[in-house]
């Protein structure tokens, strides 16, 4: 299928003029303006590749979380619309066979002021620093992404600057073919005295947004970073609530250090896995979401039990997690909070407990009914480090 390019350079500055956005029939791979080199793409999974908990999650809407594609956060705030979101294999040609979907459900086309749907991307201030924000010689950061809808939309792109409460969104547009879209935004000097945390907490968050209330699209976009106003993150998008037969297709997400769209950076799925776990690991194969009936593919453990009757293990996490997660256990069966166990003379299922949580691994201990005993353990585990 051909993929057509945006580049916002093409949009009005001031009311940004969609209609008059230049629309060309050039696939982005053929971009020779600037040199890829390994690591440009500060997001993680812009793929659509690794999707750790689930392929698809219905009745979304009522609470915000990760519920399918790893790294890719729906934010969601008083609105009666639903959706279904998915990982689909419909992505562009050359780019990725998958993308993230979302299915309007249940429409609300009587917006209040509060309502929002954001799809977020959160970022770590250490991985950042490269940018300088906020001191003389701050870089422009550079969004791409490739979209689709069922329909025309304008949407908006938003970077949120989480450590110093400041933000810039710039408007995008939908057709029903796949579209690549270049966004610019100029390197944010502020005062001198506002640069990225260097931690692992969230210092940016990438947003799309989907549907907002008057709270958020009141006012004006900002032309260049500034303070947070609420009215001016979101003015001028349409509504992805308006009508079940809205869908949104989203892919090939690249966020990158400075003025120039390269083309989009291909990962292994080994490595693109590999970064997601540091945020969300779970112990069931590719193909087995969590809580579901997973015999074959359970962590098993040969242990004793020490004298209150408790068998101790530690297992261990096969990256390095951002902070200490939460972790749950699951029987094989899928029913949380248990671990599965065989001893001599009796079986069945205790619950689990974990502690000394740390980002390499934790110790966890369940109950068997007997001292000084020999014992089989085995069950799954989530630990979840997200941002």
């Amino acid at each position: 299928m051909a993929i057509s390019e945006i580049n916002d350079k093409s949009l009005a500055a001031s009311a940004v003029n969609l209609a008059s956005s230049t629309v060309t029939g050039i696939l982005p791979e053929a971009n020779t303006v600037a040199t890829l080199s390994p690591g440009n793409n500060l997001v993680i999974n812009g793929a659509m590749k690794v999707a750790q908990r689930s392929a698809s999650e219905t009745g979304l809407g009522a609470a915000s979380g990760y519920f399918t594609l790893d790294r890719w956060r729906m934010a969601a705030t008083a609105t009666a619309g639903r959706f279904t979101m998915t990982q689909d294999a419909d992505g562009p040609n050359g780019i990725s066979a998958n993308c993230l979907k979302l299915d309007c459900t249940t429409a609300d086309t009587s917006i209040a002021a509060g309502e929002n749907l954001i799809l977020q991307h959160r970022f770590e201030g250490q991985n950042l620093q490269r940018i300088g924000n906020g001191v003389a010689g701050a870089k422009q950061i550079t969004v791409s992404f490739y979209v689709k809808a069922n329909a025309a939309f304008t949407f908006g792109c938003e970077l949120y600057n989480n450590d110093n409460t400041r933000q810039m969104t710039k408007l995008f547009a939908t057709t029903t073919g796949w579209v690549r879209h270049e966004l610019t935004f100029p390197a944010d000097v502020d005062d001198g005295s506002s640069p990225f945390d260097d931690d692992n907490a969230t210092s940016l968050a990438l947003g799309f947004w989907l549907h907002a209330g008057a709270t958020y699209t009141g006012g004006t976009l900002e032309t260049a970073f500034a303070n947070v106003t609420s009215a001016n993150r979101a003015a001028g998008i349409s509504s992805f609530f308006s009508s079940t037969d809205n869908n949104f297709f989203i892919t090939g997400v690249q966020l990158e250090v400075g003025p120039v769209a390269t083309p989009f950076e291909h990962l292994s799925y080994g490595e693109d896995s590999a970064l997601c776990k540091r945020y969300y690991e779970k112990s069931y194969g590719v193909g087995s979401a969590p809580a579901t009936s997973d015999y074959l593919g359970t962590e098993n453990w040969s242990v004793n039990s020490e004298g209150n009757g408790n068998a101790i293990i530690r297992p261990s996490f096969t990256v390095e997690k951002r902070a200490a997660p939460t972790i749950v256990g699951y029987q094989a069966t899928g029913t949380s909070g248990s671990w599965n166990y065989e001893r001599s003379g009796a079986s069945g299922t205790g619950s689990v407990t974990f502690d000394r949580i740390g980002a390499n691994g934790s110790r966890a201990y369940v109950p068997i009914g007997a001292n000084w005993a020999s014992a089989y353990l085995f069950g799954h585990w989530t630990a979840d480090a997200e941002l």
